[in-house]
């Protein structure tokens, strides 16, 4: 166990966390677009996983095209707004449960993006020769265009979400009932919601792409854990730092800050030296600790509140007997 511990090099995790910063921002700007759907619209889609890797594929192939990095974002974007849009309208359109749709979708874009790669499992883009927006040659720059990226889509986000058609789709995700009376059209606020989620994850997969030098058809498998973790991670921090302070800016803001500590933590299990093979077990064991932590501090809070009634009601009966004990020892004396 000494030895084990004796292996350990602070200094080599100190040197990685800067490189985990850089890919925390970016798949903090994945979990914004995963908090669209999973938090305002409150849909449950699995399409990120593969519109991740559009994202990706696109880029890369644009930018081996002789493209701009900038423009090949746009595009990629565009990109996961359609495969969005083709989720949206299964759901919608044909009646398929929402799971199901981005199951399908995402099924689908398996295939797309092999074909959008060449029918190439891996395609390599190095920054010696193309000119790429951000790499992990250069990690402060990196860190530092991230966060340009993720505070300009957080300022979007916030912008678009205080419009009519914003607000319009956070009505239909907390009451869609509602929303109908009031004449929205639910279905079209989903496919918009969907849509510009899955552009957001499509975005941060073309970052990724960019930073890591290439897109793998894999390099979306598990990104809706990866989202759901930093949005988790983001509120129960938030929650804790600002309470009731925590306005819907400051939500988006802690959700990327979210994937920052979630990659965080993916570094330190790594550095630890344990098994890479069961990173995914640590990721599936982070995620259920943090979902776990609203559900465990709501039954706090209801069985402290119990316990004050029930001890307000035990002080009350206490009163009363009091108020009743003379009234009765004197109809005792009356009665002798």
């Amino acid at each position: 166990m000494a030895a084990y511990f004796s292996s350990l090099n602070p200094l080599v995790l100190l040197g990685n966390l800067p490189g985990g910063v850089a890919q925390g921002i970016i798949w903090g700007i994945m979990a914004l677009g995963v908090y669209i759907t999973f938090r305002l619209l409150d849909v449950a889609d699995l399409t990120v996983d593969g519109t991740f890797t559009t994202g990706g594929a696109v880029t890369v192939m644009l930018i081996l095209a002789g493209w701009n990095p900038w423009a090949a974002l746009l595009i990629a974007l565009i990109a996961g707004l359609l495969a969005g849009l083709c989720t949206g309208l299964l759901h919608t359109a044909l009646g398929i449960p929402a799971i199901l749709a981005g199951i399908l979708t995402q099924f689908a874009l398996y295939s797309i993006n092999l074909a959008i790669m060449g029918f190439m499992a891996n395609k390599p883009v190095s920054v010696d020769k193309y000119v790429l927006i951000l790499t992990s040659r250069s990690v402060p720059s990196a860190i530092l265009i991230g966060g340009l990226v993720a505070a300009a889509v957080i300022a979007v986000l916030y912008w678009f979400f205080g419009t009519e058609t914003g607000s319009a789709i956070r009505a239909t995700g907390c009451n869609p009932e509602m929303s109908k009376a009031q004449g929205i059209n639910i279905n079209v606020m989903k496919v918009l919601g969907l849509s510009l989620s899955n552009g957001l994850v499509a975005l941060a997969g073309g970052l990724m792409a960019q930073f890591q030098g290439f897109s793998d058809i894999n390099m979306g498998r598990g990104s809706i854990v990866i989202g759901l973790a930093a949005v988790i991670i983001g509120e129960v921090l938030g929650e804790a730092i600002l309470g009731k302070r925590l306005n819907f800016c400051g939500r988006l803001i802690f959700v990327v800050i979210g994937g920052i500590i979630y990659y965080l933590v993916i570094i330190l299990v790594l550095w630890l030296k344990l098994n890479s093979n069961l990173l995914k077990l640590f990721t599936a064991i982070v995620v259920a600790i943090f979902l776990a932590v609203p559900y465990l501090r709501s039954l706090q809070k209801a069985s402290f509140k119990k316990a004050g009634k029930n001890s307000a009601k035990a002080i009350a009966n206490g009163y009363k007997h009091e108020e009743d004990a003379p009234e009765n020892g004197a109809q005792g004396k009356a009665g002798d």
